[in-house]
């Protein structure tokens, strides 16, 4: 009689203090792939909390979950460790040496461990991340490098894969990272059909920046402008946004509006429209195979040679270069 298999086993580490998103974001994404599992010849997966001890835990935002020990686990296969962090984990790194030492020696025998947010450092400390490219929290990169020379911080990733070691952003970071591990297993159709359930991104892809455009836009001193930058994104086919035109559209003479603007921005208005026809031809470059010149085209560029200048001006490589170093992340 063939032995029976069992379940993928998923361990999600808790401890005190732990981001609570961090933690139930991944889990809910692995929960709800099981509805997708069924009639496709793939097991369910097995998902348990797991903490040093056992028992409540108390997240940062207050909310007590209930853990497994760890022990609990040691004669059984572990198929994936997910580490969550905490916003306050600098202060924390030293009251979680136990929890360290048993992710050290646990870790080797799982098919993949991952980390969300700053859970990075609990990897780092255990020395998962030695000589290896990781992401954090964006907040938290220079930490990071300065706290463990021996890794290097993408501070731009959503998440990053390095053999069997995964590492991802902050926060809601976490769920592409889970898309991406169900993806691995399970294949880009259940994923898909997930992404849809959870009625988020599908699939952002590792490589993609933490960063906005528009939230960087929103962050600063320019509520009054929301709009237009609304506008602007909807009208990049537009190969000439001037400024005259966007004074017009808010209601300013462009000497005013230039004036006004940059002083609320930082930037020029014909910098910012550069820098968000740049991030929507990133965006497709991600999700799309379309050819560089219709993406030059929709996004206003006017050729591809425009875009190509443009590229290299603001991340320092071209759009095809751009593809290529998404598809080794």
């Amino acid at each position: 009689m063939l032995p029976t298999r069992q379940p993928p086993l998923i361990l999600f580490l808790a401890f005190p203090g732990t981001g609570l998103l961090d933690l139930t974001g991944p889990q809910t994404v692995f929960w709800a792939a099981q509805r997708h599992l069924g009639g496709r010849e793939l097991l369910p997966y097995e998902l348990q909390t797991v903490s040093l001890h056992g028992g409540p835990v108390r997240t940062e935002e207050g909310v007590v979950i209930d853990t497994l020990p760890v022990s609990a686990f040691d004669q059984r296969a572990i198929d994936t460790i997910v580490v969550p962090g905490s916003s306050g984990i600098a202060g924390l790194l030293d009251q979680l040496d136990a929890s360290i030492a048993w992710l050290r020696q646990a870790a080797p025998r799982a098919r993949r461990t991952a980390s969300v947010c700053t859970g990075a450092f609990l990897l780092a400390e255990a020395g998962l991340l030695d000589g290896r490219r990781a992401a954090t929290h964006w907040a938290m990169s220079d930490l990071l490098e300065q706290r463990f020379a021996s890794l290097t911080v993408d501070r731009d990733a959503i998440f990053i894969r390095q053999d069997r070691v995964w590492t991802s952003a902050g926060v809601t970071a976490g769920i592409d990272l889970a898309l991406a591990l169900v993806e691995e297993d399970c294949g880009r159709a259940v994923a898909m059909d997930l992404a849809r359930d959870l009625v988020v991104f599908m699939k952002r892809p590792g490589g993609q920046s933490q960063h906005s455009e528009l939230l960087r836009a929103q962050a600063r001193d320019s509520a009054g402008f929301d709009v237009l930058h609304a506008w602007i994104l909807d009208n990049l086919h537009n190969a000439d946004l001037s400024v005259e035109l966007l004074a017009e559209r808010a209601r300013m003479s462009a000497r005013n509006f230039s004036r006004v603007y940059k002083s609320r921005t930082g930037r020029s208005p014909g910098k910012a429209v550069e820098l968000f026809r740049v991030e929507a031809a990133r965006r497709m470059l991600e999700q799309s195979q379309r050819k560089l010149d219709q993406i030059a085209l929709q996004c206003g560029f006017g050729d591809e040679d425009r875009m190509r200048v443009s590229f290299q001006r603001n991340l320092g490589l071209t759009p095809s270069e751009y593809r290529r170093q998404l598809a080794k992340v």
